[in-house]
């Protein structure tokens, strides 16, 4: 019977927590507790980190921007998994409309209601395949065309095919999205390339990695098939370090036992650059916001990222929840902020807390002028008399 995941500690934007050792005045320090040894469980055979791809043949890429930048779009078909829009970042409000066609018409019509609200969420739940590259690589296509800024990855996935999970993270690796693991759903074996590729990553569910199975291989003996192995090694590790994920990521998918599957710990998820703020991107958009919006805007946003992780970062907390405490958060800092308000924290609910505080006061003028309306009616009909 499988373990139960555990509780994972969800960081938004990764800050790294300093551990300092106190001894006691004259005594000898406590001794430190054993760490907890890693959780195993069963690996689901459903999905898997499968290497499908000739030894031969280079991997796959991403469809080229000129392409998708056009009306005719080539032929893809959608993957075994359940694909699914939605205009909102409130998951409880339902996971959107089932994604029926990866047709360029077909895009426009699943992603044009997103438009007024500037969010699109993908909620995707299966295999890690080429239908799933497919459909991630048009969603933010036809997102960026249409000026969507606000792209989330709702992920869950017990893995699958290696090369497509390279192949995604590549085409989201430009594209800014935030990628959630949402409490109850899983990212298992190859779903942890996708991790790797998000701008920003919340982990509530649980997050797995075991070895890499070659279902192309022609190996015979031990020698053959490690040699395959660690050409598809070689791969992952330079996948991971363009993303700034760690490579021990790609020995645990050459060491961890196929049918066994080791759990991360919040820790784990944190040191191996799979949750919270992607360290690449976020010395990109340090630089950028720098430039744009001046060192106050980026001190101010860094003190908030800070305290984002101190303050909403508890252990088993839904996403949800974590969204909200940051929004609180956001006033403490200074945001909305009107000079750079695409450029705050939280983008995507900072822009709906600055609307929502001018239709406040947009109504309380109108219910101030409507007052003073009244006041003055009243004064002529006195005078009248």
């Amino acid at each position: 019977m499988p373990v139960p995941a555990p509780s994972f500690h969800i960081r938004l934007l990764g800050v790294a927590c300093l551990l300092a050792g106190l001894a006691a005045c004259g005594r000898e320090p406590p001794a430190p507790e054993p760490a907890a040894p890693a959780t195993h469980t069963s690996a689901d055979s459903s999905g898997g980190a499968i290497s499908a791809a000739p030894l031969d043949k280079p991997a796959p890429k991403p469809t080229p921007e000129e392409v998708l930048a056009g009306t005719q779009w080539p032929a893809a078909k959608l993957g075994e998994g359940d694909a699914r829009i939605s205009c909102s970042s409130d998951y409880s409000t339902g996971d959107g409309e089932l994604l029926r066609s990866l047709d360029y018409f077909a895009m426009v019509d699943a992603l044009s209601p997103c438009r007024d609200a500037d969010v699109v969420r993908l909620h995707y739940r299966g295999k890690i395949d080429a239908g799933f590259a497919d459909t991630v690589e048009r969603t933010a296509a036809m997102a960026a065309r249409m000026g969507i800024r606000h792209r989330i990855l709702d992920l869950d996935s017990p893995g699958g095919v290696i090369e497509d999970g390279i192949r995604a993270g590549d085409a989201m690796g430009d594209e800014h999205w935030t990628v959630w693991v949402r409490e109850g759903a899983v990212c298992h074996s190859a779903c942890v390339l996708i991790l790797a590729a998000g701008d920003q990553r919340l982990v509530s569910g649980a997050v797995g990695i075991h070895r890499m199975i070659r279902l192309s291989s022609t190996a015979t003996t031990r020698q053959q098939l490690t040699a395959e192995l660690q050409q598809v090694h070689s791969q992952l590790d330079d996948y991971l370090q363009r993303n700034g994920a760690a490579t021990a990521i790609a020995d645990l998918m050459m060491t961890v036992p196929s049918r066994d599957l080791r759990l991360l710990s919040a820790d784990e998820l944190h040191q191996f650059g799979l949750e919270g703020a992607n360290p690449v991107q976020d010395d990109l958009e340090r630089l950028r916001v720098l430039r744009q919006c001046g060192q106050d805007f980026l001190r101010r946003k860094e003190a908030f990222q800070r305290a984002l992780d101190r303050d909403c970062g508890k252990p088993g907390q839904h996403v949800d929840a974590m969204r909200d405490c940051g929004i609180g958060l956001l006033p403490k800092f200074g945001f909305p902020d009107k000079r750079c308000p695409d450029e705050a924290p939280m983008a995507e609910y900072a822009r709906a807390l600055q609307e929502q505080g001018e239709r406040k006061a947009d109504a309380a003028d109108a219910g101030k002028d409507g007052k003073r309306s009244g006041e003055g009616k009243g004064a002529a009909r006195t005078g009248a008399r």
